[in-house]
């Protein structure tokens, strides 16, 4: 069971880290929003992380 902790770490770790390089800190705080929003099962939380994510995707295209 250890081994599945150790390597969802190293996963959840780099996820982050490719987020904040492609899209900056404000990638980090909607995946941290939308994270606890769905952890926390808060539908507003969760909303405006899913938001800040979508507009940080589709920003180059508007």
């Amino acid at each position: 069971m250890p081994i599945i902790a150790l390597l969802s770490a190293v996963f959840v770790i780099g996820f982050e880290q490719l987020v904040q390089w492609q899209y900056g800190p404000m990638g980090i705080v909607g995946l941290l929003l939308l994270t606890i929003g769905v952890k926390a099962r808060n539908p507003a939380c969760s909303s405006i992380g899913a938001v800040v994510l979508a507009l940080m995707v589709a920003a180059p295209a508007l």
